[in-house]
């Protein structure tokens, strides 16, 4: 994609179209959401992720998709998240600068991407669930083989192999211009629907997960 142009793709589920933004972020970096917007309550931002995209810049490929599915998590108050005995070395980028990749291995298989969120010092992440791509699905395929078209974003370990990413991400500034980060979206034209976050065993009071209601790249329903 080149300049400023912006392309629209028809996308399945919420609103029928939207503009694809990453040509514009990759020109005019004040689409880039920027830290305020991730310095604010966790549940609030989780929401509020929904319909923006998704930008990965992996050597000369470009990608991007639309964020469909998102799940929040706090500190203390929250028995589901890493933060909720206090800090430790792996999950301290929740404690950190709102804004950042936290990026952590998990069932010795995949990788999740999380945002931090709320301000310095009080953790929360919001863990980055689902996908639809909208640039790059070609580049996508070949780092994710003979899966479906729907299957190769609609799971958080799915779309980090899809998008090449990995723990050498982890705290990247997704403020900035650089290889990972998430930009604005102009239009909000769809349903949320919210549930009980998946595959937790406490917390299940809280419905901390976030969906585009009717898009067929959510994980689950």
């Amino acid at each position: 994609m080149s300049g400023s142009k912006l392309s629209f793709r028809s996308l399945r589920g919420g609103s029928k179209r939207v503009p694809n933004t990453l040509g514009m972020a990759l020109s005019r970096r004040s689409s880039i959401l920027s830290r305020s917007f991730y310095a604010r309550e966790t549940v609030k931002v989780a929401n509020d992720l929904l319909g923006k995209q998704l930008g990965r810049i992996k050597g000369e490929a470009r990608m991007s998709g639309r964020i469909v599915e998102v799940e929040a998590y706090r500190g203390s108050d929250d028995p589901a998240s890493h933060a909720f005995r206090g800090r430790t070395p792996r999950n301290a980028p929740m404690f950190g600068e709102p804004g950042h990749a936290y990026i952590y291995f998990t069932y010795g298989n995949h990788y999740c991407l999380n945002v931090t969120t709320h301000v310095n010092g009080t953790p929360g992440a919001v863990l980055i669930r689902a996908i639809e791509p909208l640039e790059g699905a070609s580049v996508m395929r070949r780092l994710r083989p003979n899966v479906s078209e729907l299957a190769l974003t609609n799971g958080p370990g799915k779309l980090t192999k899809a998008l090449g990413i990995d723990k050498s991400l982890n705290e990247i500034d997704m403020t900035r211009f650089g290889p990972l980060f998430i930009a604005d979206a102009e239009e909000r034209g769809f349903e949320v629907a919210r549930s009980v976050r998946v595959g937790i065993r406490v917390g299940k009071s809280r419905l901390w997960r976030f969906y585009i209601s009717g898009n067929e790249y959510v994980s689950r329903r």
